[in-house]
């Protein structure tokens, strides 16, 4: 059965979720008064949080009237949007203490400010190097390394010591489920982290995270770039026969506010989507896109014909449309959100369920991170990819199988 998509949408996300209204409002509505207890007069520090997912966060948690909310992101420009978004929004009126901080979360500077704040209580972590096509070079693993598990190991010791009464929410991904791409296989290995005791035992409150679908039009996403290209009357470009699962920009603030504030301690979130029902053709959506902007797609396999003939085929009503073949590095042909030897329980939600966390041996995440940290700290030229795929081995025997490599990676495609 292939899942159905919107093909007249009233909204842009519509046409990937095929859904008007969050498919997580019943629980928000239904827990209102335990997320409004939770959050009216707490502080909040969220890390990573001026880009789509965590800033969506935010505005959902702002909603609950919290005291003080943090806001840390190495990204100025989203940061400066972001606060203008805030200010221009009616949550400003909800939050006493706003503050916006272009801090690295893993540098002095960071662990400096949470020497000087009072405690937090809740933390959400969203800084990730999360694209596939991240993988392309080892500087670029190494910097996704440190990113998404040296710093994460670091900072929530900093955590822990500042403020161990706080619920501690790190967001990982679908990806991290029977990886097929280091930025899976790193996000993985930052669940280990997020739960092995060596790191999560000075927490008094739960700590959880959440494994959730692509987020329609956020930022660097593909279907952003198909709004982009259009602005710029450029193809577009999607690979062939690759299905995905998609929440909106609003449902990605809902799951991480659920999961973060619900969820039992060791658990990850997923959102109870059918495969069915909700896993959707690439190209399937692309086509509905250039529908709902009135075009029909003209299929086309080489980029450069495609570039040639677009002002002919806008001028026809049509708009070039190029399938790529699914064969670079790391990338996975559908979606999952329970790894092999994993299960899923209720966790009295009806839009997510939770993944128990499967722990690893004991000693082996905090010698794999050490490990981790001497080869990014290091200033031998020592690294290899190789070798540290062996290495994230060690906890993740799978993803010496089920890694997807390949001479041939995104950024050689349009």
């Amino acid at each position: 059965m292939t899942a159905q998509i919107v093909k007249t949408a009233a909204s842009p996300a519509a046409i990937a979720t095929g859904r008007d209204q969050s498919f997580f409002l019943g629980d928000l509505t239904v827990h209102e008064n335990t997320l409004r207890e939770a959050v009216a007069g707490k502080r909040i520090l969220a890390v990573g949080a001026a880009g789509s997912i965590g800033s969506n966060t935010v505005f959902t948690l702002c909603r609950y009237g919290p005291r003080a909310v943090h806001v840390i992101d190495q990204n100025e420009n989203s940061l400066a949007e972001f606060v203008r978004q805030f200010r221009s929004s009616h949550h400003a009126g909800n939050v006493r203490d706003l503050r916006a901080l272009p801090l690295d979360y893993g540098s002095k500077a960071m662990r400096l400010f949470l020497e000087m704040e009072a405690p937090y209580d809740l933390v959400l972590n969203f800084a990730a190097i999360k694209h596939v096509r991240s993988e392309k070079d080892i500087f670029s693993i190494l910097q996704m390394l440190d990113t998404n598990i040296v710093k994460q190991a670091r900072f929530m010791g900093w955590v822990a010591q500042s403020a161990p009464d706080a619920r501690y929410f790190s967001v990982s991904t679908d990806k991290a489920a029977n990886p097929s791409s280091f930025m899976g296989a790193t996000k993985r290995v930052m669940e280990h982290v997020l739960f092995d005791d060596a790191f999560s035992s000075r927490f008094r409150s739960p700590v959880t995270s959440a494994r959730f679908a692509n987020v329609a039009f956020s930022n660097g996403s593909l279907l952003q770039a198909f709004e982009n290209r259009l602005a710029r009357r450029e193809p577009l470009a999607c690979p062939d026969g690759i299905r995905r699962y998609f929440v909106s920009l609003e449902e990605s603030g809902h799951i991480c506010t659920l999961a973060s504030l619900l969820l039992p301690s060791q658990h990850i979130g997923i959102p109870r989507l059918d495969p069915q029902t909700n896993l959707v053709p690439l190209r399937d959506i692309a086509e509905a896109f250039l529908r709902h902007n009135g075009f029909e797609a003209s299929i086309y396999e080489e980029e450069a014909s495609a570039k040639v003939n677009i002002s002919k085929e806008i001028a026809a009503g049509r708009w070039p449309l190029i399938l790529t073949k699914p064969d670079t590095a790391g990338e996975k042909p559908y979606e999952e959100f329970i790894a092999e030897g994993e299960n899923a329980i209720e966790a009295d939600l009806t839009s997510l369920q939770a993944v128990s966390y499967r722990s690893a041996r004991t000693g082996e995440v905090a010698r794999v991170v050490d490990v981790l940290s001497r080869i990014v700290l290091s200033d031998e030229d020592t690294a290899d990819k190789d070798g540290i795929k062996s290495l994230i081995g060690a906890l993740e025997p799978r993803f010496l199988h089920t890694h997807r490599d390949s001479a041939l990676i995104l950024d050689q495609r349009m």
